[in-house]
């Protein structure tokens, strides 16, 4: 069975985040070994782009020969895929990074682990009323999103490029001092799915946005003012499942995401770093 499903949570996510604690604590039989001849079934959450995209390649090349039936669901914001997987209708999800993860982790109470890195996606800052970094005056109005793990990340990719200084890892633009911010730039936050629609505003300068939703957009990294580096990221994207949960199957996944093959279809797909292979 090759079968994709699409979870739009847009406007539900608020409520599912009311029963996020209070999911179901069972978890699947575990499974001791994989047979081809017999292959068993794998729930996977993911983001749509790069990572469902990335899982379907598995899917459709590599999952079969391992005894592995690879069920991907897609989820577009980055509430519902932690809430299913701790509700047990998801066995694994791919779409987070560390700081991410930990900081649900602490807020909502999950007990999950995860797998290695797999890939980064640069973060990137887009303008459609500047060509240059340097012409963004003080004052400047600033989209980013109001996911606090991000925030910090966002804020270190402005200290590179002297928009703001002395940002440390926990800094947030709510927090943010006079001298910490000296050109008095305006930040605004919004949901990091919404942040490209921020673009079109003609009061917007800058828009800092997360990698998946910048393919989504059918934006470049190409196009960008800033886009941070790749070299020795924290923000790999990994499996994640339940405590305790882990068995074959997902011991097989996270070999097929760190193939050679896996490798070669990041770089033949996003030759331009948009995506780039953390292993």
């Amino acid at each position: 069975m090759r079968k994709a499903l699409t979870l739009v949570a847009t406007g539900v996510a608020t409520a599912l985040a009311l029963t996020a604690c209070g999911g179901s604590d069972s978890a699947p039989s575990a499974v001791e070994s994989l047979d081809p001849a017999n292959p068993v079934t794998l729930t996977v959450g993911a983001s749509p782009t790069p990572h469902a995209r990335i899982l379907e390649f598995v899917r459709d090349n590599l999952a079969e020969e391992a005894g592995l039936e690879l069920e991907i669901q897609e989820f577009d914001d980055y509430i519902t895929p932690n809430i299913s997987l701790n509700d047990g209708d998801s066995d694994v999800n791919y779409y987070q990074h560390l700081p991410y993860l930990e900081s649900q982790m602490e807020s909502q109470g999950y007990d999950f682990e995860h797998g290695a890195g797999i890939h980064v996606e640069p973060y990137a800052a887009f303008s459609e009323k500047h060509k240059d970094v340097s012409s963004i005056e003080d004052g400047a109005r600033v989209m980013v999103t109001n996911d606090p793990s991000n925030q910090a990340r966002a804020l270190k990719m402005l200290e590179d490029a002297g928009l703001v200084e002395d940002i440390a890892e926990d800094s947030s633009v709510l927090t943010l001092t006079d001298e910490q911010n000296p050109k008095n730039l305006d930040f605004q936050e919004n949901q990091p799915e919404l942040l490209v629609n921020d673009l079109s505003d003609p009061t917007v300068d800058l828009a800092i946005i997360n990698g998946n939703y910048i393919l989504e957009a059918g934006l470049s990294t190409d196009d960008a003012l800033l886009v941070e580096s790749v070299e020795e990221n924290p923000y790999a994207n990994f499996l994640v499942w339940k405590t305790g949960s882990k068995d074959a199957r997902i011991d097989k996944l996270e070999e097929l995401l760190h193939s050679p093959e896996v490798k070669a279809f990041i770089e033949e797909t996003w030759p331009n770093g948009d995506v780039t292979a953390a292993f």
